[in-house]
């Protein structure tokens, strides 16, 4: 297997944040023989955001290189709850909640790998039979001190707030993963790193050959802050072509630049063309018509992102309702409430009294606001939210 330079040098570049150890990984890749890149991801949401899909797009550049992809899925650990980049504790989760989180996750990974070159593994395998001897013989490869000198560790103990020992417990489990799968590479987000070093601790107490690591960039979501499912300002990779559209150009102007990085294959060539015409303060509305385009296109392709921005063009600069809707027949007297839950339009009853009592749902033909959360439907196309559009036919 013959390594293109450009290819190699962006994909050790490109959204990447720290390579530990950068030597090292560059000189085995040089080799060309195939090795084991592993990505543990934790089913703590139903979705998976474009936030996520920083580290799986990576893990896809070393399986397009010929390398042997394992996904860890953390069936186990996720019941423990990752500490990573958290101020505070992360509820445990019932393994229920796990399996239902698990449902959409295949589909969604489907539109970033090759599931045909993809290894699924499940980490309950090998966690669940550890004994408690073991565990502690485990433990042993870490202190006190390092655990709490750990950033988030630290900032909850100063302000005199209780970090369990489950929590210590995290980065041991993660690393016993790269054991148990032989990992040679081990991809994860900045906040990670911890945990991502933790592997080569345990890969040593085994006398295994250590990992090296790739922590890629974290990704700002549609407010400005980290993307994550627990703040609501994601971009899920699976939302609606229009829905997805109109979240990406509601995002900051100065993350134009990064979302081209770090969410599309555009060229880093164009890239810099486009962070140039910006620094000559061309409109930023029209490079992130062309980033929104682009997204969408990756994930539901060209034809869908077309419609999305023709739609979107008509709804928010023409005023018009867009062309495309999804639409609905249901019996006369049902609540508008339990249609818009029942099609997934909200996400809960709540959510709809929440944006009726914001003025967030309405008629788009006449822009009539829907005040009365017991409301029955009429026909027409409703507007939910900013970006959310349906249209109900009433038997």
């Amino acid at each position: 297997m013959i390594v293109d330079e450009m290819r190699l040098k962006e994909l050790l570049s490109r959204g990447v944040e720290e390579i530990f150890v950068k030597e090292h990984l560059e000189e085995e890749l040089r080799k060309g023989e195939p090795f084991v890149v592993k990505l543990g991801i934790d089913p703590t949401g139903p979705e998976i955001h474009l936030g996520r899909a920083v580290s799986l797009w990576k893990l896809r550049a070393f399986q397009d290189l010929g390398h042997h992809v394992v996904l860890v899925v953390g069936d186990f650990t996720a019941q423990i709850g990752d500490p990573s980049d958290k101020l505070e504790k992360r509820p445990m989760l019932s393994e229920e909640m796990v399996k239902a989180n698990m449902a959409g996750y295949k589909r969604s990974i489907g539109k970033i790998l090759d599931l045909k070159k993809t290894r699924f593994v499940y980490n309950s395998k090998w966690l669940s039979k550890l004994s408690f001897k073991q565990v502690t013989e485990l433990a042993e490869s870490f202190s006190v001190l390092q655990m709490s000198n750990r950033r988030n560790f630290k900032e909850r103990l100063d302000r005199g707030e209780e970090v369990s020992l489950r929590e210590f417990l995290y980065p041991l489990m993660q690393g016993y993963d790269s054991v148990a799968v032989n990992a040679n590479v081990e991809l994860g987000g900045f906040d990670q790193l911890f945990n991502l070093k933790a592997g080569r601790t345990i890969q040593r107490h085994f006398g295994m050959k250590e990992q090296d690591i790739v922590t890629t960039q974290m990704l700002e979501g549609t407010d400005g802050r980290k993307m994550s499912t627990s703040w609501g300002n994601v971009v899920n990779v699976t939302d609606e072509p229009n829905e997805m559209f109109g979240k990406i150009m509601s995002l900051h102007d100065e993350l134009i630049v990064k979302y081209f990085t770090l969410a599309t294959s555009v060229t880093l060539e164009e890239i810099s063309k486009i962070e140039e015409g910006l620094r000559r303060r061309d409109n930023p509305r029209d490079h992130k018509l062309h980033l929104a385009e682009t997204i969408v296109a990756l994930y539901h392709g060209k034809g869908k992102a077309s419609r999305a921005k023709k739609d979107f063009i008509n709804t928010f600069q023409k005023k018009e309702a867009p062309a495309h809707v999804r639409e609905v027949s249901v019996s006369r007297g049902a609540l508008l409430a339990d249609v818009l839950v029942k099609e997934g339009v909200v996400a809960s009853k709540s959510e709809f009294q929440r944006l009726c009592a914001s003025g967030g749902i309405s008629i788009a033909e006449g822009n009539k606001k829907i005040a009365d959360w017991k409301a029955v439907v009429e026909p027409g196309t409703f507007k939910v939210g900013k970006h959310r559009f349906i249209k109900i036919n009433v038997n």
